[in-house]
């Protein structure tokens, strides 16, 4: 397996670890028994995603990049 299925396999994972912990945020508060470390749990995952994301989208510009100059 290559880097970039590897970043593509870690962006779907981290998708499916961020509605895990949208769901136990939300049943955290429907509880009454929400903290701040539920919160922050449901923060971390989208910055992940945000930046294996940007670098599955500048993929393609890179590749073109890298060509022009070979």
């Amino acid at each position: 397996m290559n880097g970039n299925n590897r970043f593509r396999q870690i962006h779907r994972r981290l998708s499916v670890a961020f509605t895990a912990a949208v769901i136990v945020s939300t049943i955290a508060v429907l509880q009454e028994k929400s903290t701040a470390w539920v919160g922050l749990l449901t923060l971390l995952p989208p910055c992940l995603l945000m930046l294996t994301g940007l670098y599955l989208f500048l993929l393609p510009y890179a590749a073109r990049w890298r060509g022009k100059w070979e």
